[in-house]
């Protein structure tokens, strides 16, 4: 069965459990791959070039700035972050699915840069975007309590920022709730197999 190969951005405020999402996702459909970013910082503990991120120096990332190879980048605390459209293009070219974890602000810019494509681009034509709400913002905080990794300043900040990410859920295309694992992923699932036409 031919399925229409899709590019989907899925955006979650901290701790609603989207890396979760994302690699069941990964397990349960071997055509979807996940879009590895670019940056310009130093690989921490165990990370691999091309496995958690691709490395790149400051000069080379200024570089594919300059080529346009970007989809979209960001400089966070003096270091680049970026999503190359080459390797999307690829993916999406082989008849497979990519999927892309970004923060708001980023996914804002991919709206932005797949609004300007021709509407017979593929990445166009296979575009969906996925906001994933907490059930609330006290079962969220109550979810970064419970990590007991985050100290009360920086739960803080999280939550503001949660605030914030949840007031622009609208610009999304689908917004779904991850009150249960098993149902928020049954329902991601259904979303993924309507939009390529698996159903």
């Amino acid at each position: 069965m031919k399925t229409k190969p899709l590019f989907i951005v899925m955006s979650a405020p901290s701790g609603c459990g989207k890396s979760t999402l994302i690699d069941l996702i990964l397990q349960e459909y071997c055509d979807i791959v996940y879009s590895i970013s670019c940056t310009t910082r130093a690989p921490r503990g165990e990370e691999e070039d091309g496995l958690d991120y691709h490395f790149k120096t400051k000069e080379r990332f200024e570089e594919l700035i300059k080529e346009n190879a970007f989809i979209e980048y960001a400089k966070v605390h003096d270091n680049y972050y970026g999503t190359l459209k080459g390797p999307i293009e690829e993916v999406l070219a082989e008849g497979n699915s990519m999927i892309l974890d970004i923060d708001v602000q980023g996914a804002a810019k991919v709206r932005e840069y797949v609004r300007n494509l021709p509407n017979n681009d593929p990445l166009k034509i296979g575009y969906v975007d996925i906001f994933i709400n907490p059930p609330s913002l006290e079962e969220l905080r109550a979810r970064l309590e419970g990590r007991g990794t985050d100290a009360p300043e920086v739960i803080a900040k999280r939550m503001a920022n949660a605030e914030g990410e949840m007031a622009r859920a609208g610009e999304y295309m689908v917004q779904v709730t991850n009150d249960d694992l098993t149902i928020c992923f049954k329902r991601l699932c259904d979303l993924i197999d309507a939009y390529s036409g698996r159903m």
